[in-house]
């Protein structure tokens, strides 16, 4: 398969060009222009963040977006779809309230902003996967797939139980209804070593259903409540949760691949992915801890794949960021950052199921702007 060609600026501003400026250049240079907007609903998926969390995308990249849809005729909106877990972002009144308090408002970004499966999380499309190994048929946030032109913009980050959070997990796990994020998270099973155990209450405090009980200040997880969002497995300061069977995160990442299939066949897409802020766990956390390496830039492509692998290479290339969890004991990987932070996942299942699906591919060319 021939490179595909993914760009790339960095993050320096020189008097007379903002980052804004620069961005808007990196769009258009990646072929921005080869789509037709006029008349057409284009769906912006973005990570609203959740309150609390200070390292999600500001609002101000996603106006640059937003306004070069409106400049060519399009009409755009900025969505994302509710999540299952606890916090403030599981219904749509909500999550938009949480959206405009993180500066996310049409006055701030010259767009509205549509929470996609609805009020509840209900309201979803059921997509073929005709060639899924895992998903047949994905339960969709209907608002995205009412849209005639889908772009991702993607704060790119480290993940608690993919290893990063990229353009997929943004496009698959972002883009599912309730059901389509507990299609996905079902499946791996967590186990709590209890001689690690500090009794601190955080798992039960991020736990949506239930599922975690103490006995004697140690935890325990009743496997029959529990529906797989690792929530748990990301708040414990201590690693003494930790999913059961190896397979459950690369089963994750391939629900994720199949769901972001459903997402982009059949319509014209275009990915944004911003290195900046790259903390170790995922923007639904009501915190970020602090970036595991420096900002790197800013890049473009019409190929998921490659622009996800593009940005891991990236991120894989950078010094650890002295006082970051990776400089924490255990956490020795250097040579790949997202491993090093999260030793029980491996990104590149998700990446090469990718592949087979036809989404894209890993080879690719990075163009400098």
């Amino acid at each position: 398969m021939e490179k595909s060609k993914v760009y790339f600026t960095n993050l320096r501003a020189e008097p007379g060009r903002n980052l804004l400026q620069k961005l808007e250049k990196l769009i258009k240079e990646a072929g921005f222009d080869q789509i037709d907007f006029k008349g057409k609903f284009a769906a912006i998926k973005i990570h609203f963040g959740e309150p609390g969390n200070l390292s999600f995308l500001r609002p101000n990249y996603a106006k640059v977006v937003a306004d070069m849809v409106k400049e060519r005729g399009g009409k755009p909106f900025l969505t994302d779809c509710n999540t299952l877990y606890v916090g403030r972002r599981k219904n749509a009144l909500d999550h938009i309230e949480s959206a405009y308090e993180n500066g996310f408002s049409p006055f701030s970004t010259g767009c509205q902003v549509l929470i996609a499966d609805g009020l509840k999380g209900m309201d979803q499309e059921f997509v073929p996967v005709p060639d899924g190994e895992y998903v047949k048929e994905a339960k969709i946030g209907k608002a995205v797939m009412d849209a005639d032109i889908f772009i991702s913009l993607t704060h790119f980050k480290g993940h608690e139980s993919t290893g990063f959070g990229g353009t997929f997990k943004n496009i698959g796990m972002g883009c599912g209804s309730r059901a389509g994020k507990m299609e996905m998270h079902y499946g791996g099973k967590p186990r709590v070593f209890q001689e690690k155990c500090i009794g601190c209450g955080r798992c039960r405090k991020n736990c949506a259903h239930e599922a975690i009980s103490f006995t004697d200040r140690h935890a325990s997880i009743d496997l029959n409540k529990y529906v797989g969002c690792g929530r748990c497995i990301g708040a414990c300061p201590v690693e003494a949760i930790q999913s059961i069977d190896g397979e459950a995160n690369d089963i994750l990442n391939c629900k994720i691949a199949e769901y972001t299939a459903a997402v982009v066949r059949g319509r014209p897409c275009f990915h944004i992915s911003l290195i900046v802020d790259v903390s170790p766990n995922c923007d639904c956390h009501a915190e970020n801890d602090f970036p595991i390496v420096p900002d790197v830039g800013m890049l473009a492509s019409f190929d998921p794949v490659a622009l996800d692998m593009a940005c891991a290479d990236l991120v894989n290339r950078q010094p650890v960021m002295p006082g970051s969890m990776l400089t924490d004991a255990g956490h020795k990987h250097y040579d790949d950052h997202f491993v090093s932070a999260h030793p029980d996942t491996n990104w590149r299942v998700c990446l090469e199921h990718a592949e087979k699906l036809h989404l894209g591919t890993t080879e690719y060319e990075l163009i400098e702007i």
